[in-house]
């Protein structure tokens, strides 16, 4: 067999570590004949001479972020973006809890396919990573969804934009692909989660949660034994536990006994095993989760699981989205307390914005973002994010404000260029009171304007007037226009 050759160290240290924009890919995936053994795969630069010692993840593992699917659970927060740029926290995306995960585990190369409402996601990962120092491989790179000769048509799932992503990502000699959803709100070091793949020779290890209980997170849910390897896959177990045993619960049950723990979608994959998986044994298969997953166990391939124990929330609903960024207001330590961590920063795009005016405002139990601008108002456990601004006599409790893209006056000499200037401006206007809701950016509330849920609906769609009901919370779109006087 014809070895290909891989990239010289000479051509490696000539590359730039700069974030690139893929908008169109001619070159076809690498694939390699089925009758080959997997271990010539990986040539002598790749294996570590002793196999108990691996090269250093920045050089050795590349990350996947996958922007968000097509039906997101967090609509109408993702009605024109996608669910990894919900703002979240006053400051951040949630695309960049994942990206500061894997800058933070060693891991410098991120690459992001991306694909529905990405146009703001693109935006903020280049602005906000491409001058960021990640040695001289490290990159942050957008894969865009794309067509091309072989394949004329969208990504049809995560394997399908892997498998069609294949040139770009193996264009660097690395051992290990980490597959990671990019909407997720957790903190992991990802380094003990390779050391254990590797320690254990997987060829597939899944990170598993300890703390969801009977949710279904929505990535299936994997029958353990006691050495921790997969047995089988399941989307919904009827009858089963979920919890989560320990090796030495399991050894004591009998085989019939494994426990079934719920999967966390992210999976570490050793890089020949996935070229083989998506090219030459599931080469229709569109879904990592449901599809390759199970055919891998079904082939006897080692999958293994991983225990993680710490705070995760997958952002599975409204709810969920509302309660994360309460729990940054109160600074809990039952929640996501990475946005004070000073050992494991949270890394964004950074604004050249000024500081927050408050003038005689009451503010208590919330986080402010930068350049607002608080009058004669009451804020009280909310979230507040950039170029908000709050009117006299407003009233705001228990929310989330999601700021705005341009100041008022910016908004306001536009309206007079165009005619407009007596249009409700962006912001919170004067006497209006607002609790229990999310505003979404760049929404214009006028005044005497109450936003409480008074007839406490539990879902309600009413997108024509600006609003949607979830889960009890008001959801307040983005741009929408609420009249003065309007009672929500």
């Amino acid at each position: 067999m014809l070895q290909l050759p891989l990239p010289t160290s000479a051509t490696l240290t000539a590359k730039l570590p700069i974030l690139r924009l893929v908008r169109s890919c001619q070159n076809p995936p690498l694939r390699f004949p089925s009758s080959a053994p997997l271990s010539v795969f990986i040539s002598n630069s790749q294996k570590p001479e002793n196999p108990n010692v691996f090269p250093p993840v920045n050089q050795s593992v590349a990350a996947i972020v996958f922007g968000d699917g097509s039906e997101s659970r967090l609509y109408p927060l993702t009605k024109k973006r996608s669910g990894g740029a919900v703002p979240i926290a006053t400051n951040y995306r949630l695309i960049d809890v994942v990206v500061s995960n894997c800058i933070n585990s060693n891991i410098s190369k991120i690459y992001a396919l991306t694909q529905f409402n990405s146009t703001s996601l693109n935006s903020h990962l280049f602005r906000a990573y491409s001058g960021l120092s990640l040695g001289k491989e490290g990159f942050v790179e957008v894969i865009a969804a794309y067509q091309s000769s072989e394949g004329l048509g969208w990504f049809q799932g995560t394997a399908d934009a892997i498998r069609r992503c294949l040139w770009v990502l193996e264009e660097y000699p690395i051992l290990d692909f980490l597959v990671l959803p990019g909407h997720h709100l957790y903190r992991m070091d990802y380094q003990k989660l390779i050391e254990a793949h590797r320690n254990n020779n997987a060829d597939i290890t899944i990170s598993v949660s300890c703390a969801l209980g009977n949710r279904d997170p929505g990535f299936g849910f994997l029958k353990v034994n006691s050495k921790n390897q997969v047995l089988e896959f399941s989307e919904r177990p009827d009858r089963e536990p979920l919890n989560f045993m320990t090796a030495e619960d399991s050894m004591k049950s009998s085989n019939d006994a494994y426990p079934y723990v719920a999967s966390m979608g992210i999976y570490v994959i050793k890089r020949d095993i996935m070229t083989k998986l998506l090219t030459e044994f599931f080469p229709k298969a569109n879904e990592i989760t449901n599809e390759i997953i199970p055919g891998a166990i079904s082939m006897g391939m080692k999958v293994q699981s991983y225990k993680f124990d710490g705070y995760w929330e997958d952002m599975r609903s409204i709810e969920a989205f509302y309660q994360a960024n309460m729990d940054v207001t109160k600074r809990s330590t039952l929640g996501f307390n990475s946005f004070y961590d000073k050992d494991s920063p949270l890394y964004t795009l950074p604004r050249c914005l000024p500081p927050t005016v408050i003038t005689d405002a009451d503010v208590t139990d919330s986080v402010i973002g930068d350049g607002c601008i608080l009058n004669r108002c009451k804020v009280k456990g909310s979230v507040v994010g950039m170029r908000t601004r709050i009117e006299d006599g407003a009233v705001i409790e228990d929310s989330v404000l999601m700021g705005s893209d341009i100041y008022q006056e910016d908004w306001i000499q536009r309206c007079k260029m165009v005619g407009k200037s007596d249009e409700i401006p962006i912001g919170i206007g004067k006497d209006s009171y607002i609790r229990k809701a999310i505003v979404d950016k760049n929404a214009r509330i006028g005044k005497n304007v109450q936003i409480v849920n008074k007839e406490n609906v539990q879902e309600g769609n009413r997108e024509a007037d600006g609003f949607v009901i979830s889960e009890r919370i008001v959801i307040v779109l983005k741009s929408a226009i609420i009249p003065d006087c309007s009672i929500i």
